[in-house]
């Protein structure tokens, strides 16, 4: 069998190395730099020919840096005659223009898949994407993962009561995503009707279904960037007089007022993964930062192994691979 060998770029080291614990395998030796002018640097310190490659670089803040670093990975290791290369991508930058709305407008979702292909990758793995059309931009084979497993495990392990419990989708773009958590955590479902004023600024105006009076309400969300539409939906559930308040989310952009925004709503809990890092003036006391490396090292064993990626959300369902 090929040798799997594990690479990262700046992006995201951490989670590369808990990949590489959990594999017990190595990190692999790479060099990364910028050259005066800003341009970036890239050289492989060992031998990977005929290896079988994963990148780990998801294109999170600086975007830009962080994409072309990974394009420039990606060459450097074709170049380097690597058998494979498997790039992933926790989160996967340019994703909201995944369509084109109205005129005049890119797809950037399909823009940097294309670039991502025709940089020589030969399959990606991602995790949670904004849209799941994205999978079809790309002229390579993508598995998509879930952090639903490792979020849903957590609140589990909180033994909230069915009947104290109601999950919330803060728009009605993630109800799908709510009915996957209640089904799995129980309780009541509720929906926030989200009217979006502009690219920046939503306006919360209704709450549908429910329950909400007197319980504990579990929002989800694929990602928190300006936190304005998590926020909202929080306030809204804490004026219909929920009793305490969870906000999970896979990817912690945190852009812009975010931080603040989500220090000053009724918030109980703010529950993370870290497919992005978090710097030190983004981290709240009622933060909670999950790790996905697991699952995303799980999926590059099978992938490695030429074995089935969706049957580890089916072992995971029946409880026979640990979150």
């Amino acid at each position: 069998m090929r040798e799997m060998k594990i690479f990262s770029g700046r992006a995201n080291p951490e989670l590369a190395y808990r990949i590489c614990d959990f594999l017990g395998i190595p990190l692999g030796n790479i060099s990364l730099g910028n050259y005066p002018d800003g341009e970036i640097f890239c050289k492989i310190d060992e031998d990977v020919r005929g290896r079988d490659v994963f990148l780990v670089q998801p294109t999170c803040p600086p975007v830009n840096e962080n994409l072309m670093e990974l394009l420039i990975m990606i060459d450097s290791f074709k170049r380097a005659s690597a058998a494979r290369v498997t790039t992933v991508i926790p989160y996967y930058g340019y994703a909201r223009q995944d369509r084109k709305d109205e005129g005049r407008v890119p797809i950037t979702a399909k823009l940097v898949a294309n670039i991502i292909t025709r940089a020589g990758a030969d399959r990606v793995l991602a995790m949670d994407l904004h849209a799941q059309q994205i999978q079809g931009f790309f002229d390579i084979p993508v598995d998509h993962l879930y952090a639903a497993p490792v979020l849903n495990k957590y609140f589990q392990e909180l033994h909230i009561p069915d009947e104290q419990l109601v999950v919330v989708s803060p728009d009605e773009g993630s109800i799908k995503r709510a009915v996957g958590h209640a089904k799995r955590l129980g309780g009541a479902l509720a929906i926030v009707d989200k009217r979006r004023s502009s690219a920046e600024k939503t306006q919360q105006a209704n709450l549908i279904g429910g329950p909400v009076e007197g319980r504990v309400a579990l929002i989800f969300d694929d990602m928190i960037s300006t936190a304005s539409s998590i926020c909202g939906a929080a306030q809204l559930v804490h004026e219909a007089g929920a009793k305490k308040i969870y906000v999970a989310a896979t990817h912690a952009v945190l852009c812009g007022p975010a931080v603040r925004r989500l220090q000053e709503a009724p918030i109980d809990e703010v529950v993370l993964t870290d497919t992005i890092p978090l710097r030190q003036d983004q981290k709240l006391a009622k933060m909670k930062v999950l790790s996905v490396a697991q699952l995303l090292g799980e999926a590059i064993k099978r992938i490695h192994r030429d074995e089935s990626v969706s049957a580890l959300f089916e072992a995971r369902a029946a409880g026979q691979v640990a979150c």
